[in-house]
């Protein structure tokens, strides 16, 4: 099967959007997944675009010259007093570069508040004519893909999906299997890692794995394969596969091709 790519944002988290994406396109992606909006993590950098002309310029320039496409920005966080407004203007850049959606992911336990917010992000996004992919986390407060099709299905909004990662599919617990049971219309995006086989039991260790420490397909104990055979055939695969240790003996622009040449290698031998 003739895929198509997508390097997204952790797997080189240290890069600018521009020149992530000429590592894109010199590695053989097709779309890059953006980090526009910043988490406030400790140590994240703001790449966002809204309010930077400059680096704006050089991202659509850096589109332009390699054709690569952007496919999402991320991550549109809902927590307590979230300020949807503020996602507004990088959503509208997205859309403006040809974005088709932004990933959005939940932090608080008040279901009411979460289903609320849930649909007045939709609805923004719609306006944009953006899709809003939800990310279940396994340290979030939706753990599962369970728990993402409840929260979809109690806002109501006809442009949310879900967001099926690798790692969080096999550390919910979640069988490959449950994909044939979720409706078309809610796979929104599918992202593809490795990891070790065994779950952590504390958060710490989640975390870390999640943001630090991901692996190659094929070198870790997850089911990949029966994941990505049981999606939908043709999904866009975003390859995200932090691994900090990595990134600073080999730089980043070979971590992203090493990345995406195990992930042909190993699809192709898995016959997908």
């Amino acid at each position: 099967m003739n895929r198509q790519f997508s390097l997204l944002y952790l797997t080189a988290a240290k890069c600018p959007p521009p020149e992530m994406i000429y590592i894109a396109g010199r590695a053989g992606y097709q779309y890059v997944s953006l980090r526009t909006i910043a988490m406030g993590l400790p140590g994240e950098l703001n790449f966002g675009l809204s309010r930077n002309a400059e680096l704006l310029n050089h991202t659509m320039q850096a589109l332009a010259d390699t054709g690569v496409k952007l496919l999402d920005i991320e991550c549109a966080r809902i927590d307590e007093g979230t300020d949807l407004q503020r996602y507004q203007p990088e959503m509208e850049v997205a859309a403006r570069l040809g974005a088709k959606a932004v990933t959005a992911n939940v932090w608080t336990n008040d279901r009411h508040y979460n289903v609320e917010m849930f649909a007045q992000l939709c609805a923004q996004a719609k306006c944009f004519g953006l899709q809003v992919n939800l990310e279940f986390v396994t340290w979030s407060a939706i753990k599962d893909i369970r728990e993402a099709v409840a929260l979809i299905d109690a806002a109501g909004a006809d442009n949310a999906a879900i967001a099926v990662d690798t790692l969080h599919l096999h550390r919910s617990r979640c069988r490959p299997e449950e994909l044939e049971n979720l409706p078309l219309r809610l796979f929104g995006s599918l992202h593809l890692c490795d990891a070790p086989g065994g779950i952590p039991t504390t958060v710490e260790g989640l975390i870390h794995t999640g943001r630090a420490e991901r692996l190659y397909l094929g070198e870790g104990g997850i089911d990949v394969a029966s994941i990505v055979r049981h999606a939908p055939p043709g999904m866009i695969c975003a390859i995200e596969i932090p691994h900090l240790e990595r990134v600073d003996v080999i730089g980043s622009a070979e971590h992203a091709h090493r990345a995406l040449e195990t992930a042909k290698s190993y699809l192709q031998a898995n016959g997908l």
